[in-house]
């Protein structure tokens, strides 16, 4: 990896100006955008979930950036264990997802390969132990998915209802919001 690359992402904070900057740094220099997935996704490196914040903020405005790399996103999201490398995973398969179903705009093609991989991952966050922003954006995207595939409504449903009274009143306000739109 380029050090410059990764000095920047071990230097970049939680706040939003130094990850809006390492978005810039990569816009500026696209060529680094595969060397900042491979980080993102590398569950044994500690600056790991700093990659996933610069990448969702990537993926917010280019988006199509993505499409070449998909296989790589897909096959290893699932692998991510630091809470704060999901959140962002977990919102920029959402962004895929809308995208991939936004009639009228292609600026992202999933195969079925990567609509499974993404169903998948999803599913295990919403019945794992992550925090309620990564199961939020999870919950939101099966719901997408479950529009288009006739399986994936029934069984959010039933592990929303499932979980819903021991969960806080962040997640109860998006399982109503989901129990909702499916009905």
């Amino acid at each position: 990896m380029n050090t410059t690359l990764y000095e920047r992402i071990k230097n970049c904070s939680a706040h939003r100006k130094p990850r809006e900057e390492n978005r810039d740094f990569i816009f500026e220099n696209p060529e680094y955008l595969h060397a900042l997935i491979v980080l993102a996704l590398d569950n044994l490196d500690k600056n790991s979930h700093r990659a996933c914040w610069i990448l969702e903020l990537v993926a917010d405005d280019k988006l199509e950036w993505l499409q070449p790399h998909l296989d790589l996103f897909c096959d290893h999201m699932k692998n991510l264990k630091d809470e704060s490398a999901i959140r962002p995973v977990a919102k920029i398969c959402q962004l895929l997802v809308t995208a991939h179903y936004n009639k009228g705009n292609s600026l992202i093609e999933l195969s079925e390969k990567h609509l499974k991989k993404i169903t998948e991952v999803c599913f295990d966050w919403i019945i794992s132990e992550t925090k309620v922003a990564a199961k939020a954006y999870s919950m939101r995207t099966l719901y997408i998915l479950g529009r288009y595939s006739d399986w994936i409504h029934p069984e959010l449903k039933i592990i929303i209802n499932k979980d819903y009274q021991q969960h806080s009143p962040a997640y109860k306000v998006v399982a109503r919001e989901i129990l909702k739109k499916i009905g």
